[in-house]
């Protein structure tokens, strides 16, 4: 019995201290970091397409690779180098969106970055119905018009 327990016990020792070991090597602090996550454009006319940069920094000692920039919809469009960022650079990736629709709205980019990881960045805004037509014109002015004459 002294025996199974001790190699029970050896066992368990060897497989903390690989873990350990293994979370030293391979558990490496976060690469990406972003300037912010989320950007609100406020009210936006309706049909006025609108930007922002949002600035990505390569955080870590070995270049970082932006995989993919993926929009929750259509109506958002990412655009970003496929450059590797090098360690201790930034780079842009800016964000487009088309106010088709009228309303409020909240959209969800994904970074896909170095195999598999993956951030998220958010834009909210309103978009307002623009008139069909102008302003009607003012007939108090015409008549003003007519009266100083």
């Amino acid at each position: 019995m002294r025996k199974y327990l001790l190699l029970l016990f050896l066992a368990g020792w060897v497989s903390l201290a690989e873990a350990q070991e293994n979370a030293g090597t391979t558990g490496s602090a976060e690469t990406l970091t972003l300037k912010e996550i989320r950007f609100d454009f406020g009210k936006i006319p309706q049909g006025k397409p609108v930007t922002h940069i949002f600035e990505v920094k390569n955080s870590g000692n070995t270049p970082l690779q932006l995989e993919n920039v993926q929009a929750s919809c259509g109506c958002t469009t990412p655009e970003w180098s496929k450059e590797p960022i090098a360690p201790g650079a930034t780079q842009n990736i800016t964000v487009g969106y088309n106010a088709a629709a009228k309303g409020p709205f909240e959209k969800t980019i994904t970074i896909h970055y170095n195999s598999g990881k993956t951030k998220q960045l958010f834009i909210k805004g309103e978009v307002w119905e623009t008139p069909a037509t102008p302003a009607p014109e003012n007939a108090s002015v015409q008549l003003l018009k007519n009266i100083n004459h």
